[in-house]
């Protein structure tokens, strides 16, 4: 094979392996303490590489995601081995497995939850950090401004998403969760329908925001809080970007 051939096969392997991986996730904790990442893949999509892990306070790391991959990430707080079964057990978040990684199980609310879902409907990645299931910490979705191979640039046609303000201070008494380190939402505390869309109240017409919502909204403007609040909490991408993801970031979203 000569050398205009061997260059064909490189490019091609090289593209067959950019369409594989979809994205790059980028954990970041700026916390105080440290906490364990959670991963959930929606049905039908593949996994990632790991299902949950421990990172420090100051730590990242990053998490390849296969091509239209869908689900959740999350953080899992006050995390410890139990003395007399070994098993992890959290404070918030904890989703179960009793090991660092999460295998299939989701968070165990109250807990913030950052959804995407990428090379969705036309293309575009779809994203938001949601409230719906309770808080448990700041988190900030940040898209890449960049443009990755074979993807159009997404500078300009994305926003990064997020509740960076601590909820748990300003968290209604009735709604405080494990002595302050988490609040939980209206449909956890109460499971009446007007608060979890269910019922006579499951369709934006009638399931509208609640005084408990209002508060999530105002403190987090582009978070979901209740399950209809579509308009303003769900991003879209174009052009393939990278995410990272910071719990704790310090700071609010960008206008």
């Amino acid at each position: 094979m000569g050398l205009p051939g061997c260059i064909a096969v490189i490019v091609l392997l090289l593209i067959s392996w950019r369409e594989g991986e979809a994205a790059m996730f980028t954990f970041v904790n700026r916390c105080a303490d440290t906490v364990w990442p959670g991963v959930l893949s929606n049905a039908g999509t593949a996994r990632l590489g790991t299902t949950g892990f421990e990172l420090p306070p100051g730590a990242s790391r990053a998490v390849p995601a296969p091509s239209a991959w869908s689900g959740r990430l999350w953080a899992r707080t006050g995390c410890a081995q139990d003395g007399a079964t070994g098993r992890l057990v959290c404070a918030t978040g904890d989703c179960g497995s009793g090991t660092a990684e999460c295998a299939g199980a989701g968070a165990a609310p109250p807990a913030t939850l950052a959804e995407f879902t990428l090379d969705g409907t036309g293309g575009l990645d779809f994203y938001d950090v949601s409230l719906v299931d309770g808080y448990n910490l700041p988190v900030l979705v940040e898209p890449s401004s960049g443009e990755r191979p074979g993807g159009a640039s997404s500078a300009g046609s994305c926003a990064s998403a997020g509740c960076a303000a601590d909820l748990n201070a300003m968290c209604p008494a009735e709604l405080r969760s494990g002595g302050g380190a988490a609040c939980r939402s209206a449909c956890d505390a109460f499971g009446r329908p007007e608060y979890c869309c269910s019922g006579a109240y499951a369709n934006p017409g009638t399931c509208r925001p609640t005084s408990y919502s209002q508060v999530f909204k105002m403190a987090c403007p582009r978070s979901y809080s209740y399950a209809f609040d579509d308009p303003t909490s769900t991003f879209t991408c174009a052009g393939g970007p990278d995410y990272t993801v910071t719990f704790c970031p310090g700071a609010t979203p960008s206008s």
